[in-house]
């Protein structure tokens, strides 16, 4: 766009005076590259499915009583912003929130952030995530949001309130609570769409996860998560004021995976093996099979560079994809 180079100028400038002005606050700055192949005839003509490149530039902030961070993702024109037949650099505002933090364990946050349970990259975060998107490191879920938290003892309670548009006419409400009992730990959540309804003709769609964890040693452990995800029958959403639901009327899905992270004697950082079910998987992805699995490697290379490659399936069981991100640390 037009005015991206001045917001880029505005956003470094901004982060050179907070930076001098409070120790508490750093400069993240990286490059990331990724592509994808399918090692199967899916039609395409070129040699790679799918390459990019962008960088993250923004400002961290961390103390006792506040955290915050402001990201912003920088493409290039091959992206997209088109004005006039002329393509300009694309710059997105990925994450910026503010965290308010008090000595008897509460926590209020505020603002627009991710959240990605997944391990691998490919499976898991039911609790947000459409379980018709799949693919490679593609379970992460925004959320414009103001969250109360409370942290006691192996307790960390997140109460959210979160809209879907910028008056709150829709939005849902999500409950996690995260239990640490150091080499096991468990999660339980639910959200709903309970705020769509006050305004509006709509379903609510109730997502129920749990999710767990339990390493014998370092870098040896198994993982999974199994979610119920069920739309309710009762509504027209064909009304002027009707709402989309997630998922059809009536519908209810019971996805699960399962992982296992084996070590490697320190070849690799981390090895992954996972598989997943969903039933009537096709219903979402049409051709789709119900079975699903990934093996992930994640590799530093140096103290600036980590690379992440995975293979695993698309639709068909058979159809084996290959993907990988170099993400490059600056600052």
């Amino acid at each position: 766009m037009r005015k991206a180079i001045p917001a880029t100028v505005v956003a470094v400038l901004f982060a050179t005076s907070v930076l001098a002005a409070d120790e508490g606050a750093k400069i993240a700055a990286t490059i990331q590259s990724q592509a994808g192949k399918s090692l199967y005839d899916n039609g395409a003509e070129n040699n790679l499915d799918n390459l990019f490149f962008r960088g993250n530039f923004g400002v961290k902030y961390k103390s006792s009583n506040f955290d915050g961070q402001i990201n912003l993702r920088i493409f290039a024109p091959v992206f997209g912003n088109t004005i006039d037949g002329k393509a300009y650099d694309k710059i997105t505002a990925d994450v910026y929130y503010g965290n308010y933090k008090w000595d008897n364990g509460l926590n209020l946050k505020f603002g627009h952030w991710k959240t990605d349970w997944s391990v691998a990259g490919n499976f898991g975060t039911y609790i947000d995530q459409s379980l018709s998107k799949r693919g490679f490191l593609a379970r992460d879920y925004s959320h414009d949001a103001v969250e109360l938290g409370f942290k006691k003892g192996i307790s960390e309670t997140n109460v959210m309130v979160a809209t879907k548009d910028s008056k709150l006419n829709t939005g849902y409400i999500r409950v996690e609570e995260n239990l640490n009992f150091g080499d096991a730990k468990f999660t339980a959540a639910y959200r709903g769409n309970v705020i769509d309804p006050i305004q509006n003709t709509a379903e609510v769609t109730h997502r129920i996860v749990f999710k767990g964890s339990y390493y014998l040693q370092k870098k040896l452990g198994i993982y999974g998560e199994v979610g119920i995800l069920t739309t309710g029958d009762g509504e027209d959403l064909t009304v002027p004021n009707g709402v989309k639901s997630e998922y059809a009327q009536g519908e209810t899905y019971v996805p699960f995976f399962i992982g296992l992270e084996i070590p490697t004697a320190g070849v690799l950082d981390n090895l992954f093996a996972e598989v997943e079910y969903l039933s009537d998987r096709e219903t979402l992805n049409a051709g789709a099979d119900d079975l699903a699995w990934t093996l992930g490697i994640v590799k530093k290379v140096g103290s600036r560079t980590k690379i992440q490659f995975n293979v695993f399936n698309e639709k068909e069981i058979s159809d084996v994809g290959i993907a990988a991100r170099i993400t490059t640390t600056i600052q």
